[in-house]
């Protein structure tokens, strides 16, 4: 046990962990040259071209190191975004060591922090590594002074790098070998092992990851998960070495895989115990916790004759995201769709493009909503997430909206215009601290539905890029919550509808309506296009009738002739109106989730 590493990178987004990672396995040379590829950990198309990490990996590397031992260093790599938090969390619950990466040009930033504190809750030791030396804008003093002043460790002990060259990877290998501890455990107790991810083999079914921390499992052992006591005879054990590398059993220490015929991944619960059912161990590993969707929104596929496609992708969609949640719903303007939640708008963006990419499917998705709590009148208390659910307003209390704590690092130029944002946004300033001398870390509360929408986008273009956000959910706060209808030709469009703060429904309904007045092509008749809360229209754009000179064959001769045309024309376009369906383009629909309400 005193030779194996159980170590995992942390970083903000783009600071090189994937490449760091290639690196290092290049350098235990557990892939032949032929097979190798750069960002070998990325399985998935879409986290290579976004340049993010979506699902984490795990991989044991063998090192000789200096003194001639050879070691075993398991790499547990996390994702890189803030919707992910639980899942780099429940991965450095099974390490006793981590890299704190930084970016040699970009500094320490709000992810960086958090995953630092999150590491620090684990009481793991952390080695800091400045990586991207060879960049032109690197400086790498003004890193170590971030090091220092807002991370509180110390920078004489960082490591520099440079992944992309290879610079500096044989000094990190010594450095993990020599500074991080080994594991602790008795292999002789009853097992006791934590579950950190899992994914699905469409011929072994769920392959588990694991971390063991005392006894030891082999085949033919009768596994048990202690949040839903389900059991599974074991079929094979072993490590990751790029490939799936079977062994006699795994001991305390160590870190591997698990095949026991589960069907489903959402069997295996990230956070999860794992015992043997016949001798169990006392009491499960603190942390656990369900991982609940926060961002909802619709889900339909553009040609109805699409919808079995659909189910059947989202089932083995499911297969490999257990954090997935949908159900069937429907819609008049739509058709059959479902209801789908996700842990944040990148989830959402992740899973739709996955849908589209791997299924061939052609997807329209509804304004993304979150879970608001409405208080009734008679003491009971409804939860909703779509607005065809809203109750009548004459029953309602009050209702009650998700907050969360966000954590934004930005050069202090940048203050007034990230400080208008936010109270733009609801929010509420918290305070704001200088972690350097012109850089400052502002922390505010705010409405998470003013989050979902193009917040992250709009604070990387007033920042020129060099904001970073970080958020946490704190708790359920009073609001005033509207159901926003859009209404075409006095119908109402149940797939456009919303809900949003009151103060925010005419920004918002003004801004649907111009879009949409856009979209909708012109027909024989005036199209009205109404944004309305309840029977209250607030906001009205108008469509303008095609029209047809039908005067033109009158040449001079008495006024009346015209007025008689012209009059014949008008009893035509009314009866139009009345029996006319106005035809909304699927581009419409997807115009108002692109609204820009700034």
């Amino acid at each position: 046990m005193k030779n194996i590493r159980n170590f995992s990178i942390i970083a903000h987004i783009d600071h090189g962990k994937s490449t760091l990672s290639d690196r290092l396995i290049e350098a235990a040379n557990i892939i032949d040259k032929r097979e190798f590829r750069d960002q070998i950990l990325d399985s998935m198309d879409i986290e290579r071209e976004r340049g993010i990490t979506i699902k984490s990996q795990t991989v044991c590397l063998p090192y000789k190191a200096k003194n001639g031992e050879t070691f075993f260093l398991n790499l547990i790599d996390t994702p890189g975004h803030v919707d992910f938090t639980y899942e780099v969390s429940r991965a450095l619950a099974s390490c006793e060591g981590a890299l704190l990466l930084i970016d040699a040009s970009q500094g320490v930033e709000a992810q960086t922090l958090a995953n630092l504190y999150l590491a620090m809750e684990h009481n793991l030791e952390i080695i800091p590594v400045i990586n991207k030396i060879d960049l032109p804008s690197a400086d790498i003093e003004k890193a170590k002074k971030q090091i220092d002043e807002d991370l509180g460790l110390d920078s004489a002990s960082s490591v520099l790098t440079s992944a992309k060259e290879g610079i500096g990877i044989s000094e990190l290998l010594e450095n993990i070998v020599t500074r991080l501890p080994s594991p602790s455990g008795d292999a002789d107790a009853p097992l006791k092992a934590l579950i950190f991810d899992s994914h699905y083999d469409s011929f072994r079914g769920t392959v588990v990851h694991f971390r063991v921390f005392e006894g030891k499992v082999k085949p033919g052992d009768i596994v048990s998960f202690m949040s839903n006591n389900s059991s599974y005879k074991v079929e094979e054990v072993g490590i990751f070495q790029i490939k799936r590398i079977p062994k006699d059993e795994l001991k305390a220490g160590e870190v591997g895989y698990l095949i026991a015929g589960i069907k489903t991944v959402s069997d295996t619960r990230c956070g999860d115990t794992m015992t043997l059912k016949d001798a169990p161990c006392a009491e499960a590993i603190v942390g656990f916790r369900e991982a609940k969707p926060v961002v909802f929104s619709s889900i339909y596929p553009i040609a109805s004759d699409d919808y079995e496609n659909l189910s059947t992708a989202l089932e083995k969609f499911k297969l490999n995201d257990a954090s997935l949640t949908y159900e069937k719903d429907s819609s008049a303007a739509l058709g059959f769709g479902f209801r789908c939640g996700f842990l944040g708008l990148l989830h959402l963006e992740v899973a739709q493009e996955r849908l589209e990419r791997e299924y061939n499917l052609s997807l329209i998705l509804t304004a993304p909503s979150v879970r608001y709590k409405v208080n009734m009148k008679d003491g009971s208390i409804t939860v909703i997430d779509n607005p065809a659910l809203y109750p009548d307003p004459m029953t309602i209390d009050y209702t009650e909206e998700p907050f969360i704590k966000a954590a934004i690092i930005v050069p202090d130029r940048y203050m007034g215009a990230v400080m208008k944002l936010c109270l733009d946004r609801r929010g509420i300033s918290l305070n704001y601290q200088y972690l350097t001398s012109n850089r400052l870390e502002m922390l505010f509360e705010l409405p998470l539905s003013e989050v979902i929408y193009d917040f992250y986008d709009r604070l990387k273009s007033i920042t020129q890029g060099y904001g970073s956000f970080d958020y946490e959910l704190i708790d359920y706060r009073r609001t005033k919550l509207v159901k926003l209808d859009i209404l075409i030709n006095g119908e109402r469009v149940d797939a456009l509808s919303q809900l949003v703060h009151e103060d925010r429904a005419y920004d918002r309904a003004r801004v649907a309506c111009e879009k949409l007045k856009e979209e909708i092509p012109k027909q024989m008749f005036k199209i009205a296009i109404q944004g309305a809360i309840g029977a209250k229209v607030i906001s009205r754009e108008t469509i303008s009738a095609f029209r047809k000179d039908v005067t033109a064959k009158c040449y001079g001769g008495d006024i009346t002739r015209k007025r008689k045309l012209l009059e014949k024309q008008k009893k035509g376009k009314k009866r139009m109106k009345m029996v006319g369906k106005v035809m909304i383009p699927q581009s419409a629909f997807l115009s108002v989730l692109k609204t820009d309400t700034d």
